[in-house]
């Protein structure tokens, strides 16, 4: 049936005649003793396409394709043409080291289509998006998402520039304090979408294939990537200089079925700048935090999955730490934010330098503290275990779904048991719940069968939870207004629980390593579940019970 369809049969044709243009190109190129290159497998650098003027590189049927220092590979039809001759000529008298492969002219068609996306104003800032007046106005426009989306849906893109499209995107985002845009490619029109205080939104799901192909490049561009290569995954990055900060931008490429799909990561210093009365600790755990701190040594390990906020409270922990009077230094994979006063490194794989090598590096500089992104192998285990043991204090983190399953995770990675207990001295796992929105949230009265559960779930609580300040909570409901986009819910806060190291755990683990043994062990210290702690964040109006059971399920009372 596929051959009867006639862009099935078109392209067929196309790709035959695509091949037979590659053979008569590497016939010519033994011809002429060059090396032959498919210009549409290998990787275009804009940087390179620069140096020979669109017109003249069309005329003479070369194109620039690789610069490395003053080394540039030209890729030519046929190099023998006189006006191909006259560009080569032209770049060794700049002193560049020209080497010549051949191509195909449909090869070279494909490069040349790349020549509108490094035209005026693109020309010059790969890599930063600085902010002009039309952008600060769209940022002060764009406050809600649904301007958002009516802005793009009453766009024109038959006239539609490319940059303004991206410009909307990207101020919009800022504006509504987006973590991530994505662009997903569809059949024939792809589509816009915001991730919100960690949910997913829809922007705008129509737009034209055509529009949507141009904007992926010019975001390939700002980012540092090849925008010819569409059938492997890349990732870079680009920065948005606003006049109080800058903003960056991590950008993800990977082919999809239509096309190719692109995730940015918006790293607002603003989203991280948040010091430790402010993370959302209640009174007793905070105690319990300051309290851990003010130690010399030990190991403190984060956990929870990818978007839960553990990066906001080790940088919260590490300003509580920062001074003059201590050295701290970080091993991170990527840096992710900039933190004044701090030595920050990034694992670099190329290089050999990872989270265990930078940890054994790091520990003979002589620091205080140390951050290490993430303990993801033995060597990184017992390297931190040992350092904290040895005078220092360590911050990771480590992928559990709970604080007491961070010892059985230590062993399942190697980590000697006897180990764990005199080093490990605090555990902490987290979720981000959803924030009502304080200019519509509504009060609720509780009926008699929620009172009495709310009444028994107090009781359960441990001594050192003050029951009295939630005995007369008043409880609310999302409702939605302009101002949280009719969602109900603005911005997000942890919900935490606290698992303690000390003489309890070191005789607990060499008694009975199990789950069962470790939580009756939390449960004797007076551990508050991060489900607990949301019931308490929804007793004092911060979030509501629909939420944190949507982070950590049905409530158990």
């Amino acid at each position: 049936m596929d051959d009867q369809n006639p862009s099935s049969v078109g392209e067929k044709l196309s790709k035959l005649k695509r091949e037979g243009e590659e053979r008569a190109a590497q016939r010519l190129a033994q011809q002429l003793n060059c090396q032959y290159v498919d210009v549409g497998k290998i990787p275009v650098s804009v940087e390179a396409l620069k140096l020979i003027p669109e017109g003249e590189a069309r005329e003479a049927k070369i194109a620039a394709v690789e610069l490395k220092a003053k080394k540039v590979a030209i890729a030519a039809a046929d190099p023998r043409l006189p006006a191909a001759q006259k560009a080569i000529k032209k770049l060794q008298e700049k002193k560049y080291e020209v080497r010549v492969f051949i191509a195909s002219l449909s090869g070279l068609e494909e490069i040349w289509r790349s020549y509108r996306f490094i035209k005026g104003e693109v020309e010059g800032i790969t890599g930063k998006v600085s902010i002009g007046e039309k952008f600060a106005g769209l940022l002060q426009k764009l406050k809600n998402l649904n301007v958002v989306q009516d802005t793009i849906k009453n766009t024109d893109f038959t006239e539609l520039a490319t940059t303004e499209l991206i410009d909307t995107v990207l101020a919009g985002a800022l504006a509504n304090k987006a973590s991530d845009i994505h662009l997903e490619a569809g059949e024939k029109k792809s589509k816009i979408r915001f991730r919100l205080d960690g949910i997913l939104h829809d922007v705008f799901d129509e737009i034209p294939q055509r529009n949507y192909n141009s904007v992926i490049s010019r975001i390939k561009l700002l980012s540092g990537m090849k925008i010819n290569v569409r059938r492997e995954a890349q990732d870079g990055r680009f920065t948005i200089t606003l006049p109080d900060k800058e903003v960056e931008v991590r950008v993800s490429v990977i082919p999809a079925e239509f096309g190719e799909t692109v995730v940015m990561r918006l790293l607002d210093p603003a989203a991280i700048s948040v010091d430790l009365p402010n993370l959302g600790l209640r009174e007793d755990d905070l105690t319990i935090v300051e309290k851990e701190l003010e130690k010399p040594h030990g190991l403190i390990l984060n956990t929870g999955p990818t978007g839960s906020g553990k990066t906001t409270t080790l940088y919260a922990f590490l300003r509580k730490l920062n001074s003059p009077e201590i050295k701290i230094i970080t091993v991170e994979d990527p840096i992710e934010y900039r933190l004044e006063g701090i030595e920050q490194t990034q694992t670099d794989a190329e290089a050999g330098y990872t989270f265990a090598s930078g940890l054994r590096a790091i520990v003979r500089q002589d620091p205080d503290v140390i951050l290490v992104g993430e303990i993801r192998d033995l060597e990184t285990a017992d390297i931190a275990m040992q350092a904290s043991l040895t005078g220092h204090m360590v911050l990771s983190t480590l992928h559990t779904n709970d604080a007491v399953g961070a010892v059985p995770r230590l062993i399942n990675i190697g980590v000697k048991p006897m180990t764990i207990g005199p080093a490990l001295t605090l555990v902490i796992a987290q979720r981000l719940v959803r924030k009502l929105c304080e200019n519509c949230r509504k009060p609720v009265v509780p009926g008699g069968e929620l009172k009495a559960k709310i009444a028994k779930f107090l009781q359960k609580l441990p001594p050192r939870v003050k029951r009295e300040n939630y005995a007369k909570a008043t409880i609310f409901e999302a409702v939605g207004c302009e101002v949280c986009s009719g969602f109900g819910y603005k911005g997000r806060r942890g919900i935490f629980e606290f698992f303690q190291g000390g003489p309890g755990l070191e005789s607990t683990i060499l008694r009975e390593i199990s789950e069962i043994a470790l939580k009756k062990l939390a449960g004797e210290q007076g551990m508050v579940t991060m489900q607990q702690d949301g019931v308490l964040k929804v007793l004092t109006g911060l979030t509501s019970f629909a939420e944190v059971e949507s982070v950590t399920g049905p409530i158990e009372w």
